[in-house]
């Protein structure tokens, strides 16, 4: 199995940077097609190749990546995923990523976070967690240190 193939796999045929699937039957230049993506530029970090399309990794090039957060979710202030994510992966602890209304969008958020994790970071056990607070709901996002 080749590195592309194994990648894909691994990430379950998503795009890292836009959460979409990928089609394995695109060809490569096509902007939806694959590609292999490094997600880091620091030379001495273990660099992790990640699974995106063709159209999203030039972009990056050009354009710090930014993931969104899904219009269907209600929140308030969400935090920037990738530096969220950067934080712990370096740090682990816990942080708190958004503020929600309700306490439903506040769980919506925090189960849409831990799966979107998952593939983000993969291999980094990220939990979510709900808490009142001022009348409205906190989410924060936990983890310890990489497997």
């Amino acid at each position: 199995m080749s590195l592309l193939d194994e990648v894909a796999v691994r990430d379950g045929w998503r795009c890292w940077v836009c959460d979409e699937p990928v089609d394995a039957d695109k060809p490569v230049n096509d902007p939806r097609g694959l590609s292999i993506d490094s997600r880091t530029a620091d030379k001495k970090a273990k660099v992790v190749e990640r699974l995106a399309h063709r159209a999203c990794n030039t972009r990056k090039g050009a354009v710090k990546v930014v993931i969104a957060w899904p219009d269907r979710l209600r929140v308030v202030e969400p935090a920037p995923l990738i530096a969220v994510a950067e934080r712990l992966e370096r740090k682990g602890g816990r942080e708190l990523v958004a503020r929600c209304p309700s306490r439903k969008d506040a769980q919506e958020a925090a189960d849409w976070l831990v799966d979107r994790f998952s593939r983000l970071v993969p291999g980094l056990p990220v939990t979510a967690s709900v808490d009142a607070g001022g009348g409205q709901y906190l989410v924060a996002l936990a983890t310890g240190r990489r497997r």
